[in-house]
């Protein structure tokens, strides 16, 4: 979540509460947080120098806006254009391509094919999972359990092969795109 926020960040100085409306406008179409752990992100990126408070509203509340510090720039800047890690492709890759943007259209160029193999590397482990469940042989009580399983995991498999080839298409034609 932190480099999620600290690419919003960079987009335009924003407070916790403008940062809560960017979530649920546009990240939470791949990623969702409560006001709550975004509270907690940001405060860790303010006591790691990562973002700093831009300014405080007056009055009782004092709203704080932060921005990005140049150590937030670098650190954001190594994400993106670093090794494409975490739990599936949809949190490793939809985070990066939506401010992919923020890069130069030469750094794109190299960021886009690292997101189309981490998508395929995905599509494998659940293609060679079909390989060994067809394999299996299902004792008849628990039959009517495997089909649904089967069935979640052929959603999976349609969904990661239609990212993958969505993602194979998108970096060849937009390799350095132009406004």
């Amino acid at each position: 979540m932190a480099h999620v926020i600290l690419g919003l960040l960079l987009l335009r100085p924003a407070s916790l509460y403008d940062l809560v409306k960017h979530f649920e406008a546009s990240v939470s179409l791949f990623y969702s947080a409560s006001s709550g752990s975004i509270r907690r992100a940001l405060e860790t990126l303010l006591t790691g120098g990562l973002i700093e408070v831009a300014d405080v509203a007056p009055g009782a509340r004092g709203r704080k806006t932060y921005r990005v510090t140049d150590a937030g720039r670098a650190d954001f800047r190594a994400w993106l254009t670093g090794p494409v890690t975490g739990p599936d492709a949809d949190a490793a890759v939809l985070p990066r391509l939506f401010f992919l943007g923020l890069l130069e259209p030469d750094e794109r160029a190299a960021v886009l094919p690292r997101l189309t193999a981490r998508v395929e590397q995905d599509v494998a482990r659940l293609e060679a999972l079909d390989e060994q469940l067809a394999a299996q042989e299902v004792p008849d009580e628990l039959a009517d359990v495997f089909a649904y399983q089967r069935a979640t995991l052929d959603y999976g498999l349609a969904s990661g092969r239609f990212a993958r080839d969505w993602f194979r298409r998108y970096a060849q034609g937009h390799d350095a795109p132009t406004s």
